[in-house]
């Protein structure tokens, strides 16, 4: 049986789970806990994007693309996760890690873990032979409905920068042209 992915308009799986997260008062990396009921209840807006696996060679790419933009999601009121099926263990290692050394280091947002396979399945970007995420971007807003989503295979890195653009025209309420940026005509 396929996988059934979230449909546009419908109310996005609600998921929960354990978060690594880097603190920057206290200068340390975290276990934490996240839920999109929380989210939501915060009245913010959702950019839920998975990776295949840590310590990879393309997903930094991506995740580093995604850190560089972190003021661009806080500034639309969002929060921006990324996830994969790794442990948090497994996130954290990655973490403390350098970049020079295979590693991420800190980044501005948490990284989701689902080992369990729970999430990635609900929202329909498990490959289930891998064991690992597709590449799946996905914008909730803040009532908790599926407003975008997007779907590359584990080897074409997304474009983190039209992300920013469909969120943004998902904000803006209206009907937005191909190449539509904050401040130019609607239509």
């Amino acid at each position: 049986m396929a996988p059934t992915i979230p449909r546009i308009g419908k109310s996005a799986p609600l998921f929960e789970g354990e978060i690594v997260r880097y603190d920057s008062r206290k200068k340390e990396i975290l276990y934490d806990k996240i839920s999109l009921v929380n989210i939501i209840e915060d009245n913010q807006w959702t950019v839920l994007f998975f990776y295949p696996r840590d310590f990879s060679r393309l997903c930094p790419t991506e995740i580093h693309s995604f850190n560089r933009r972190v003021k661009d999601f806080q500034k639309a009121n969002c929060v921006l996760i990324g996830c994969s099926t790794d442990s948090r263990n497994s996130h954290k290692a990655w973490m403390e890690r350098p970049r020079t050394k295979g590693g991420i280091d800190k980044l501005s947002y948490p990284l989701l873990a689902d080992p369990s396979l729970k999430i990635t399945s609900a929202y329909g970007v498990l490959e289930k032979s891998a064991g690992l995420a597709l590449r799946g971007t996905f914008i909730i807003d803040d009532q908790g409905y599926l407003r975008s989503l997007t779907v590359n295979p584990p080897s074409i890195g997304r474009s983190v920068d039209e992300t920013v653009r469909t969120l943004q025209a998902l904000q803006s309420g209206k009907s937005c042209p191909a190449g539509w940026r904050p401040g130019r005509k609607t239509l």
